[in-house]
């Protein structure tokens, strides 16, 4: 690596890490002024348990949230800099190309590009589901929280020929009401199982059914089972039965996708809003270097009025991307639409925009 790659990559990773610790205690600050009246609510909370459990949490995810904006930032600000002081002038008069100049950019995006794909995939998830127990425990209110340990009306498909309808069930104590079993072969009703009361036993796994009760369906007569208590086993958690969009933030890639192939399986109807946020981890992260070749392509020349007015056009077509990025997720979480398209679109429309930018810059 030659010496001006070395002086780029500095300043790049530099003035992005320099950026995101800027903004990241701003953030902090915010919050701590809105959330201190809850924090002092609960006497048993430690000044240490709200640093490990909810702020160093609330930066990890505020950190990955903020990246593309800071990287944006500080790549335009440093490279304003570098055409201001007339650097750029210097690289050019030495027959450097712009294309050359962009290799340590590109590098600097690699080398963001995976750590972001890193935490989008496996850290950011399991620090997230750590901070929403926190929220769901100490900042949210006993009624929103009740809604999450609650199930009305759930359903699910096991699998071809196997369907579980359940009237109410609670997940705090495990146990529900109005249980009913059905195994279909093809078309055909083969047996249901009825139940007026299901408790899921954690310590084997198995169900408890209450008042059981049986009905196979043969060829002359239906057989009739009863039993007041009868323990099973079935294939699924209770936690299956609660359908939220936040699960899936909470999982990691491969507990996502594996979630996700059982949500088909099963017979859920819209997943779209779980399969957005498993694109998103990969689109965010790539969009790393069209970001890269947008700011260099706007600062490199060197303006009059300065970093200012670069930082102005940048920022304006950052909240742009923002504003596309919020946009295709939610019509992208709507039934029937295609997620992955509608996950990319804004990095296929701002990528048209780098390339623009960088044929006119390279003239």
């Amino acid at each position: 690596m030659k010496i001006l790659d070395k002086y780029i990559l500095k300043r790049y990773l530099g003035s992005f890490i320099f950026t995101l610790l800027i903004l990241i205690p701003i953030a902090i600050a915010i919050d701590i002024s809105q959330k201190v009246d809850k924090f002092l609510r609960w006497p048993e909370l430690t000044t240490m348990q709200i640093i490990e459990e909810y702020y160093l949490n609330f930066t990890i995810y505020y950190a990955n949230t903020f990246m593309p904006l800071a990287l944006f930032i500080s790549i335009i600000f440093f490279t304003s800099k570098l055409a201001a002081n007339t650097e750029i002038i210097a690289i050019n008069s030495a027959k450097i190309s712009f294309t050359r100049m962009l290799r340590p950019y590109m590098i600097g995006a690699t080398i963001v590009t995976i750590f972001a794909l890193s935490m989008n995939h496996y850290i950011v998830p399991k620090s997230r589901k750590v901070f929403e127990e926190f929220n769901d425990k100490y900042m949210r209110s006993k009624k929103k929280r009740a809604g999450a340990d609650y199930v009305r009306n759930g359903t699910l498909q096991l699998s071809d020929g196997d369907y579980v309808f359940i009237k109410n069930f609670n997940l705090k104590n495990n146990r529900g009401q109005s249980f009913t079993f059905e195994h279909f072969d093809g078309h055909k009703l083969k047996y249901k199982i009825f139940a007026d009361a299901i408790r899921w036993n954690t310590k084997d796994s198995t169900y408890e059914l209450t008042n059981y009760r049986k009905r196979t369906l043969l060829a002359k007569k239906d057989l009739i089972e009863v039993k007041k208590k009868f323990d099973t086993v079935f294939d699924f958690k209770p936690s299956d039965l609660l359908v939220m969009d936040y699960i899936s933030m909470e999982k990691s890639t491969p507990d996502l996708v594996d979630f996700i192939d059982k949500s088909k399986a099963r017979g859920v109807k819209n997943l779209n809003t779980h399969l957005v946020e498993l694109y998103k981890r990969t689109s965010l992260p790539l969009s790393s270097y069209i970001l890269t070749i947008i700011a260099v392509a706007l600062s490199s020349r060197k303006k009059r009025g300065g970093t200012g007015v670069n930082l102005a056009i940048g920022i304006s077509l950052m909240f742009t991307y923002v504003f596309f990025i919020r946009i295709a997720e939610v019509l992208g979480s709507v039934s029937g639409a295609n997620s992955l398209l509608y996950v990319w679109f804004p990095n296929i429309v701002f990528g048209a925009v780098a390339i623009y930018l960088y044929i006119n810059a390279k003239k």
